[in-house]
């Protein structure tokens, strides 16, 4: 049996799009059809300053400049605006990255970023690379910036986005719907109640877990505050993620406020399927990555402080999909919280809408699909010019 290598490439830029790559290289690993799987940040193979402008720059420009990110996003999402510019600076910046996967030569590729996909695409049109492309979009909405002119397939998280994609003309036949790809111990059943003898919480009383993301940029220090207001009782732990002095903080803010409400603090945590099965209630922003877990295990949300952009749009997501509510103040969290904690019905409604609207094995269904595509040895898609223009068009015409 000819035994596939497999090169999976993703940006440091936030964490989701890495989380999205661990998780389909954990499950390309356990294939007996592929030989090698090497999950690759690519900015690791650029300079200093173009690796701090992609993931340093987003980070600060999240905490201190939310607003140009969503003017950003807005204005970018046009097709092929600036497809030209980017190729320009990336050529330009990763040339050890572009060594290294001539070398590598794999046989698939997947990208859970633009950046990459972009490459490839370039490579394979230009170059001659002989790999397979495919691309993962780790959000609920489209982004323009994710079109590629050479691609053998797409894996996105809605059919909304399938239609999308089909509509602007791209062919559905290579369009899949699968969800955003999630570590594999999210599709794992784990009863609340175990999981909390398991991580030594009260039994009783309503979790409230209170998420600054994994890098930590989170608003999680005036949530807790607000929470402060719950009449309803209750436990809250918060997950302060790569980010020692927001821990050392909240540590400091327990230790000062006593015990009510009980006020558990922890960094960064591997345990995040563990900690979701035991909540009642994910307080936080919602990345692509953390809505797919959270909905995976039943969990509703209560949504804060999205980021102008994808942000907001994967929270008109889970709003529609009746899995999230979203508190557009601090000032009325504690009421909003209290309102769901004494609505049991309405909470379990909104458990119910998560979890019919969750993907827990949307890796495992990208890697199947993968593997049966390579066998059957589709040819790429090629968007020529004329069709470039046309997809511009129909986006045009129909943008809300």
């Amino acid at each position: 049996m000819f035994r596939r290598r497999v090169l999976i490439l993703s940006t440091s830029a936030g964490t989701g799009h890495l989380r999205a790559a661990e998780a389909l290289g954990k499950v390309f690993r356990h294939q007996p059809e592929t030989d090698e799987v090497l999950t690759v940040d690519a900015l690791k193979f650029t300079n200093k300053i173009f690796r701090d402008f992609y993931s340093s720059l987003y980070i600060q420009l999240v905490e201190k400049a939310p607003a140009f990110l969503g003017w950003w996003y807005k204005m970018t999402d046009e097709p092929w605006k600036t497809d030209r510019m980017r190729l320009m600076l990336d050529r330009l910046n990763t040339g050890p990255l572009v060594e290294f996967i001539e070398s590598y030569a794999p046989d698939i590729t997947v990208c859970t970023h633009f950046l990459p996909a972009e490459l490839i695409s370039h490579l394979i049109s230009q170059a001659g690379l002989r790999t397979r492309l495919s691309i993962v979009v780790t959000d609920f909405h489209f982004h323009a910036m994710w079109l590629c002119r050479l691609f053998h397939r797409y894996f996105v998280a809605t059919e909304e986005t399938r239609v999308h994609l089909s509509r602007l003309g791209l062919p559905e036949e290579r369009i899949t719907v699968s969800g955003i790809p999630i570590d594999p111990v999210f599709s794992q059943p784990l009863g609340r109640s175990e999981a909390r003898r398991a991580l030594g919480l009260a039994p009783d009383l309503p979790l409230l877990l209170v998420s600054a993301g994994a890098l930590g940029v989170g608003p999680a220090e005036v949530v807790v505050e607000s929470l402060r207001g719950l009449s309803t009782p209750a436990q809250i732990v918060v997950i302060c993620g790569k980010n020692p002095p927001l821990h050392e903080r909240l540590a400091q803010t327990r230790a000062d406020r006593g015990s009510s409400p009980p006020l558990r603090v922890l960094g960064f945590t591997h345990e995040m399927h563990r900690w979701m099965a035991a909540a009642d209630l994910l307080i936080g922003k919602p990345g692509g990555l953390t809505a797919s877990e959270s909905m995976a295990r039943g969990l509703p949300m209560v949504v804060v402080a999205p980021i102008p952009g994808q942000e907001e749009l994967n929270s008109d997501y889970l709003l529609e999909q009746g899995a999230a509510i979203k508190c557009h103040e601090f000032t009325t969290l504690a009421y909003k919280v209290d309102s769901l904690l004494c609505d049991p019905s309405r909470l379990q409604a909104m458990r119910t809408a998560a979890r019919n609207a969750a993907r827990p094995n949307a890796a495992q269904i990208i890697v199947r699909r993968l593997l049966e595509d390579e066998a059957k040895e589709p040819e790429p898609v090629w968007i020529s010019r004329k069709q470039k223009q046309q997809i511009a068009q129909v986006a045009k015409g129909v943008k809300l």
